[in-house]
């Protein structure tokens, strides 16, 4: 069993219960995997996180949707309805650094799992809570990806101008609300260093989204701008879009006027620089059409490839609209290393993920274990629970004089025992 406490990686020792299913909770518990955490994922027996019966598309191993966000994790699973089980499960929540739930708001606390009961036998438990839309007037919503792209403006702003709106290719909502949720419990460990106690941390969906919509959410609050569908056009920037060339859409993306001139000397018509309807930036979102009906007239002698090769090796951003299968080989070919492989508790590999995305110097010591299958570990990890007692404490030294009374020693299960 792999685990964080001899890993050398940042969160080295850090145990996280994992409460959480489908896709904002167990993205943020591999996050805190992939850089060392112990992450216990706790499932239903029979059935497990929904998941793993999402498919297809399947890999050998089980459901790609599953494995996308579940490596590097202990799989136990308890009936919380179970009085055994359910102790098991506050028994993991005591010995835990992090616990991280997506429940109904107010679920978890019902079993006795909420964040006051178990701040007072662990203080220094930094606690998650994902949702989809807050545990106040939204507790009751159910939290899916779609609706809340729906509801929370996003999809106003995707899709063809003259057509539907569209959702993100991707869950987008549920992968910024990992990413939040993340960067909380981080905050939260690192201010726990200080204080010797943990927070409860509240994120959801809709706060995700639109955190996430930056130039055109301050577009309707600092200029009462509302933002529309504008296809693959930018509302502020031209050309940023797709341009059609001599087969496929190539995407330009310029954001000077220096590489403004540049494309236009590019594709044989470098007067259009000099062009007062173009000269400018807002010049050219005044004038997007006229323009992109010149440059694509331009850019129609030659297939998108030859006019990315072209147009990169002279400083304009450009690339032609590529798979995904594409996209992994691209970032290969740039010495990026997006994929790892993973293994199983045998050390034989069993698939190829994305790898996290931070590069480390010096590097980390590789992380590369396979999700888990349902239970897998729930041995091991009951036993640990039920038999592994030792004492845990620990005691903050403040750095500041003026603090210095300060003591918190907690006494409880050691998070670094191991099965």
């Amino acid at each position: 069993m792999r685990s964080g406490a001899d890993s050398g990686a940042p969160l080295e020792g850090i145990v996280v219960a994992d409460f959480s299913r489908v896709l904002a909770g167990p993205l943020a518990t591999m996050t805190l995997a992939d850089l060392g955490a112990r992450v216990i994922k706790v499932e239903r027996p029979g059935t497990g996180d929904d998941t793993r019966e999402w498919a297809p598309p399947s890999s050998k191993t089980g459901a790609t949707y599953f494995e996308s966000v579940n490596r590097n994790k202990e799989s136990v699973t308890l009936d919380l309805t179970d009085p055994e089980d359910l102790e098991l499960a506050r028994e993991l929540a005591r010995r835990a650094d992090v616990l991280v739930e997506n429940f109904k708001p107010g679920g978890l606390a019902k079993l006795g799992l909420g964040y006051e009961s178990l701040a007072e036998e662990n203080p220094g438990l930094v606690y998650a809570s994902i949702s989809g839309f807050g545990s106040e007037g939204g507790r009751d919503l159910p939290g899916y990806d779609f609706i809340v792209q729906a509801v929370g403006g996003l999809m106003s702003i995707t899709g063809d101008p003259q057509g539907d709106a569209y959702k993100v290719g991707v869950a987008l909502v549920d992968v910024l609300t990992a990413k939040d949720a993340t960067i909380g419990i981080l905050a939260a460990l690192s201010e726990r260093n200080s204080t010797g106690r943990g927070r409860r941390i509240e994120v959801n969906l809709l706060s995700s989204l639109q955190g996430a919509l930056a130039n055109q959410g301050q577009a309707y609050l600092g200029a009462g701008v509302t933002p529309t569908r504008l296809g693959n056009d930018h509302p502020s920037i031209v050309p940023y879009q797709l341009l059609a060339t001599g087969d496929d859409p190539l995407a330009v993306a310029v954001g000077n006027d220096s590489q403004f001139a540049k494309l236009c000397s590019a594709i044989g018509n470098p007067e259009l620089a000099a062009d007062s309807r173009f000269v400018t930036n807002s010049a050219r979102v005044r004038h997007r059409r006229e323009l992109v009906t010149l440059l694509e007239a331009g850019l129609a002698d030659a297939g998108a490839k030859e006019w990315q090769d072209r147009l990169v090796s002279v400083g304009v951003p450009a690339g032609r609209v590529a798979g995904i299968g594409e996209g992994i080989a691209y970032a290969e070919a740039l010495g990026l290393e997006p994929t790892i492989h993973v293994h199983d508790a045998d050390g034989n590999v069993t698939g190829r993920q994305i790898r996290h995305p931070i590069t480390w110097t010096p590097a980390l010591p590789p992380r590369t274990q396979a999700p888990p299958a349902l239970g897998e570990h729930t041995a091991d990890v009951r036993d640990w629970l039920r038999n592994h007692p030792q004492s845990k404490t620990f005691t903050y030294t403040p750095q500041s004089a003026a603090h210095s009374e300060v003591v918190y020693a907690q006494e409880g299960p050691h998070h670094d025992s191991r099965p």
